[in-house]
């Protein structure tokens, strides 16, 4: 049993990871959409590293530092959605094949950029200097965190990403009835949640994590 002090300690490691990843992933649904011809993100200040725009008070903040603070295995949180128009793409199906992959694309990036910031961490900087230990472990948790958030974003349930990139590929009417899925997805997500059945994203997050800092230990 973690005492207060510690569960400070790992929300002050995990919190920064955490709004990096969702900030990240939202403004990169933002800049592809941008690219793709609709400037909606843009134009709504979107278009932005700067986390504040994109912070939710309830998804950002309070959910996730509950669940640091009390030790939850399955963090739970995101960011406001960015406003996206589809129909301003220039070319509508690959246009929202792009954008829905962009946000997890991005995700899995930071996951890399993690590991190697992980192995810098620890092949150069020395065990004593006082920061070396929250470093690794904050470098470590964007790893694991990037490679969750975006392979939970994966699953084909609408609204999430992967349902929208299977979405790019289904006739109007089919796309249509799939996406109205969406209004019974907070109680599917719930079911899944209570049953354990998110489990199993543990162990594709795990291999990921895993193979990633051990490939790119290799060049250090």
């Amino acid at each position: 049993m973690l005492s207060f002090a510690e569960r400070v300690q790992n929300l002050s490691i995990q919190l920064v990871p955490f709004i990096m990843a969702v900030v990240f992933h939202e403004f990169a649904h933002g800049w592809v959409a941008n690219r793709w011809g609709d400037p909606t993100a843009k134009l709504n200040g979107r278009l932005t590293l700067n986390p504040i725009p994109h912070m939710d008070l309830i998804g950002t903040l309070i959910f996730p530092i509950i669940n640091m603070l009390s030790g939850m295995s399955l963090l739970i949180g995101w960011a406001k959605p960015v406003p996206i128009n589809p129909t301003r793409f220039k070319k509508y199906r690959a246009g929202l094949f792009w954008v829905s992959l962009a946000g997890p694309g991005m995700n899995f990036s930071l996951a890399i950029l993690s590991a190697f910031a992980f192995c810098a961490l620890n092949a150069w900087v020395p065990r004593d200097f006082y920061l070396h230990e929250p470093l690794m472990n904050m470098a470590y948790v964007s790893v694991t965190l990037n490679y969750a958030l975006g392979i939970f974003n994966l699953i084909p349930l609408p609204p999430l990403d992967g349902s929208k990139i299977v979405a790019a590929f289904l006739p109007y009417e089919a796309a249509r009835q799939y996406e109205s899925i969406a209004q019974y997805s907070f109680f599917i997500l719930m079911a899944l949640l209570m049953s354990g059945a998110f489990s199993i994203l543990s162990v594709p997050i795990r291999l990921c994590s895993q193979m990633t800092l051990q490939w790119i230990n290799v060049l250090f």
